[in-house]
């Protein structure tokens, strides 16, 4: 089986060993947000926002299985004195990664063994339970000693492979539509995908070099996908957002890839198979949720221009270079002519 047919075959629960010792690991992440559902004034608690939310989870109805402290995190927002009544006070980011009790299991005596599902139902079943579980976390309102919080929910855009499947094809179309040039309207369809956040360290040669090296970056990529173009750059706009919420990542120390697969097929199940996992590798207790999206700006199409425009301007410089030249030599034998 190639890469890309690994890629493609993989279910929402399974996770995908990649080189250099990296796996991506399926987990569900949604973000949260707290409103002040009273009109207290007093200061939020971060740990008993926590510790209640935390027993909701776990208690009946929801009961979700493998819940450690460390996947729930709560910080407040500051300047909560300078706020409106109707701005959030707090927010946090909730993990679920034991997803293996969404795997249909069926029981023969003593003994339980796992039902055989399509990639296809398997995949329904869990977004089906991811939407329900939003809609039963969305607008639930925490009471912590008389003091009322209500919360909302979100998955991150990154996260959410089918809506931005739909925001691809919405572009296209919508280029394809305003298209003056009837000969041009040819559907397009992306290639290239854009991840940020990730360790340079991660994508380095070993021994070597702590910055991201192209070989290694390729060899792990090209786990999803035949791989056309490849290009990596420091994230460090990525570091310092990150550096006021979580002290753990330092800036300048991440990574942005940007990687066009062959054709769309490729494309669409490495996009698949990014969406809704961390990056996680053996040996190291991180787990790293990076930010993966399509190209839509064309970023290899503009590069290409860009050195097509740069070798012709050298050209042209080049050539007014040896005019300039040519013309200073006939004019200085001009003038000696005239001396003469």
């Amino acid at each position: 089986m190639s890469a890309a047919d690994a890629a493609a075959a993989l279910r929402p629960t399974e996770p995908l060993p990649l080189p250099s010792g990296l796996c991506l690991a399926p987990r569900l992440k949604l973000l949260l947000t707290f409103f002040r559902a009273d009109l207290s004034v007093r200061p939020v608690d971060e740990w008993q926002l926590k510790s209640a939310l935390l027993a909701f989870l776990r208690d009946p109805p929801l009961s979700l299985p493998v819940l450690p402290d460390s996947d729930l995190s709560v910080r407040t927002l500051p300047d909560l004195h300078k706020r409106r009544r109707d701005e959030p006070v707090a927010s946090g980011v909730l993990h679920l990664r034991d997803l293996s009790f969404l795997r249909p299991r069926s029981h023969k005596g003593d003994e339980e063994e796992a039902e055989e599902m399509t990639r296809e139902q398997e995949e329904e079943k869990y977004f089906q339970w991811r939407s329900s579980l939003v809609e039963k976390l969305a607008g639930i309102e925490l009471n912590l000693e008389g003091v009322k919080f209500r919360m909302s929910v979100e998955i991150p855009p990154s996260d959410d492979f089918r809506a931005m499947k739909k925001s691809w094809e919405n572009f296209y179309a919508s280029e394809l539509l305003s298209s003056r040039n009837p000969v041009r309207k040819i559907a397009k369809r992306p290639d290239t995908i854009l991840v940020r956040g990730v360790p340079s360290r991660w994508f380095a040669e070993t021994r070597i070099s702590s910055k991201a090296s192209t070989l290694v970056t390729h060899t792990i990529f090209s786990a999803l996908g035949k791989i056309r173009n490849l290009n990596i750059s420091s994230d460090d706009e990525w570091g310092a957002k990150q550096d006021r919420t979580n002290k753990e990542i330092i800036s300048g120390l991440n990574c942005k890839v940007w990687v066009q697969f062959e054709n769309y097929d490729n494309f669409n199940s490495a996009m698949q198979a990014l969406c809704g996992r961390s990056l996680e590798k053996e040996g190291s207790r991180l787990k790293v949720d990076y930010e993966v999206t399509w190209d839509r700006e064309g970023f290899f199409r503009n590069a290409q221009y860009e050195l097509v425009r740069s070798n012709l301007e050298d050209r042209d410089s080049s050539a007014l270079g040896r005019k300039k030249h040519y013309t200073s030599r006939i004019e200085s034998d001009h003038r000696k002519r005239f001396r003469d």
